[in-house]
């Protein structure tokens, strides 16, 4: 059944609501509800076009009546499987503004003349009472509500009546060892359950004695010696047979074992007598001077932003102009947008239909940015949403509505909804008047994504921009399993330390690694690297994992535990640019493996992804649309985009520079 159920103004004016249960009355009281948070979290922040909203287990739906500026929304437990939702927010809409449309035109009209400064709160709304103007619609609402309750316990037991199926006929002979006779009995007899069990009994001896395709060969060696059932590779199999598999013999390479001076020719991680020569060289080749940040007046370093060419610069500037019909018609994706517009000439309220053939080409346009495939329908589905129902007048006017409706959601769906200064969140917790020195703990930020997106390369360059501000950083190599992992790890280490601030050598006392080689728990490894940091007075603990794919559910739990016993300050998704759908796959089974493994693992409540890292951005030009699909599934912020293989190859993104590509054609 249903927890509560409200109808509201945009504005946050409640003109009806109903709660079922006396727990369900915090739904709409609390700051903290299911419903405040959907006003808060997902329609302010321009996600509206989800099938549901989920909050502390709760489920939510709404719909929209853009032009009168009313929410209709529902909020059910998440467990339960309420069909009838959808029709009932349907039939509420209908109903609920045929009834009052007179009243609710004045209502709306009132709060219009407050927001223009023509009349006060107390003047525009002190005259209408709710409970009088809406008298009746509780008895529509609770008869609406029973019918459609029972139309699906009606199609629920439907779905559930069992399905009696015809005996199966077997052409072939029965074996003569068929002890139990094949029952003859209707089938819509009743049978029990001890008749039930001879018939399956009776199915096996027949599958048995048959032998066939289906591995009948197997299933006979073992009923000859054991006569019972068997299914090769199973535990019934006996064990002579387990006997028979051969183990892998080490294979030896060469007869003698390698000597010492062979072991040096092959080793190639250690420095070479020679080096010191060329280590000029080197430096400069892990250094692109011309991607490095800039100092601020505090001495701070900053990385640069992504900034796209100046050819891609004039068309963008193109793009967001408004265009008449003719330039339009000839300028690509958009260009078709604008022929599309034209169908929606003369002074108009704007319907779905008329919406339609614009919207398709906006998504296939999106599309082509590499933004997935849901995310580009949710999109479109907003900006269809929030210009039905409005009145344009005019080409010019229609073609600028539409592409500043697209316009605005990309941008409130970009725009951080948290601080993505991740220096002052770490320079906050080191200054703390809370924590004495020796109490002092360091920030800890843990690098988590899949295969071969490269976290461990990215992570170093982090750790170069951090050093560059000053701080010591303690890299922990979590990754016991990959090949080579901690030994990447400590090349990157080897060459930061000579790199040192400004360029300068001699700082290796600003990164150490902290490792403990391979095979070993990814947790306690970050643990121990924790409090060897906070020992040791270094500022930041980069934390290095393996990486796994999102469906592996005991790696994801394995992660979890890392997450759950450290409770890094931040957790960093890695992913790649390149990526359009499986952007959306892996991150929203990645972070709710993590938020429901680390919540079950008894540590307190589950945590998630606080930001993300995109690598291999400079292969993408203008198609940026996977910053779009991963913070629309997350609404975490893109923190850092990697471009390169040097350490200063490191980028902050504004939200207008990716808006301004996605639009550009």
């Amino acid at each position: 059944m249903l927890d509560h159920c409200s109808i509201s103004h945009k504005g946050g004016i409640v003109l009806w609501s109903r709660s079922f249960t006396p727990d369900a009355s915090h739904l709409a009281s609390s700051a903290a509800s299911p419903v405040n948070s959907l006003i808060r979290e997902a329609l302010i922040e321009g996600r509206t076009t989800e099938e549901k909203y989920e909050k502390d287990g709760y489920a939510v739906k709404w719909t929209f009546v853009n032009d009168l500026e009313l929410i209709f929304v529902v909020a059910y437990q998440r467990i339960l499987q309420l069909t009838y939702v959808e029709d009932l927010l349907a039939a509420l809409k209908t109903l609920f503004v045929k009834m009052f449309q007179p009243f609710l035109a004045t209502f709306v009209a009132s709060l219009h003349a407050i927001n223009s400064g023509k009349a006060t709160v107390v003047e525009a709304t002190g005259v209408f009472n709710f409970a009088d103007a809406f008298d009746g619609w509780d008895k529509i609402f609770d008869k609406l509500l029973k019918s459609l309750e029972g139309k699906a316990a009606q199609d629920r037991k439907s779905r559930l009546r069992p399905v009696v199926l015809p005996p199966v006929e077997d052409s072939s002979p029965p074996s003569e060892d068929l002890e139990t006779p094949v029952p003859t009995e209707s089938s819509d007899a009743p049978q029990d359950e001890q008749q039930i069990a001879r018939n399956v009994q009776a199915l096996k001896n027949r599958l048995r004695g048959r032998g066939g395709k289906r591995g009948g060969r197997a299933g006979g060696r073992a009923d000859a010696g054991s006569g019972r059932d068997s299914v090769p590779g199973s535990d019934s199999e006996s064990p002579a047979a387990k006997r028979k598999v051969k183990t892998k013999v080490q294979r030896k390479w060469g007869d003698e074992a390698p000597t010492e001076m062979d072991m040096a020719s092959l080793d190639f991680s250690a420095d070479s007598a020679g080096e010191s020569g060329g280590g000029s060289h080197d430096l400069q080749a892990l250094v692109d001077q011309t991607s490095l940040g800039t100092r601020t007046r505090d001495g701070m370093y900053e990385v640069k932003d992504w900034e796209f060419s100046k050819d891609d610069d004039s068309v963008i500037a193109n793009a967001l102009k408004p265009a008449d019909s003719k330039a339009t018609s000839t300028s690509g994706s958009l260009g078709a947008l604008g022929s599309l517009f034209s169908r929606l000439t003369g002074s108009k309220v704007l319907t779905e239909q008329d919406l339609k053939p614009v919207l398709e080409g906006m998504k296939q346009h999106l599309m082509k940015k590499n933004v997935a495939r849901e995310i580009a329908d949710k999109v479109c589905e907003g900006v269809g949403e929030s210009l039905v129902g409005k009145k344009v007048g005019g080409f010019q006017t229609t073609n600028a509505a539409v592409r500043l409706a697209l316009s605005t959601s990309l941008t409130r769906i970009l725009t951080p909804k948290t601080s993505t200064d991740l220096l002052l969140s770490i320079r906050t917790k080191l200054s703390s008047p809370l924590a004495s020195k020796q109490q002092r703990m360091p920030y800890s930020i843990t690098f988590v994504g899949v295969n071969g997106v490269g976290k461990s390369t990215n992570l170093s360059k982090v750790c170069f921009w951090l050093i560059q501000n000053g701080l010591r950083v303690l890299i922990a190599a979590c990754d016991t399993f990959r090949s080579g992992a901690v030994e990447q790890l400590r090349v990157h280490v080897r060459n930061l330390s000579m790199l040192g601030v400004n360029g300068a050598t001699d700082s290796k006392g600003r990164v150490e690694l902290f490792e403990r080689g391979y095979g070993k728990d990814a947790a306690g490894i970050a643990r121990e690297a924790i409090a060897f940091a906070k020992d040791n007075d270094f500022d930041v603990v980069l934390i290095d994992t393996a990486g796994r794919m999102q469906d592996n559910e005991p790696l994801m739990r394995a992660l979890a535990k890392l997450v759950a016993v450290n409770s890094p300050d931040k957790i960093i998704f890695v992913g790649e640019a390149l990526v359009g759908n499986e952007a959306v796959d892996q991150l929203t089974k990645f972070d709710r493996a993590l938020r429901d493994f680390s919540s079950a693992s008894g540590a307190g409540k589950g945590r998630g992804i606080d930001g993300m890292l995109v690598t291999k951005w400079d292969t993408v030009d203008d198609k940026v649309g996977a910053a779009l699909s991963m913070t629309y599934v997350t609404g975490q912020p893109i923190i850092f985009v990697g471009c390169g293989q040097t350490y200063t190859d490191l980028r902050q993104l504004r939200v207008g520079n990716v808006v301004q590509a996605i639009l550009s054609d």
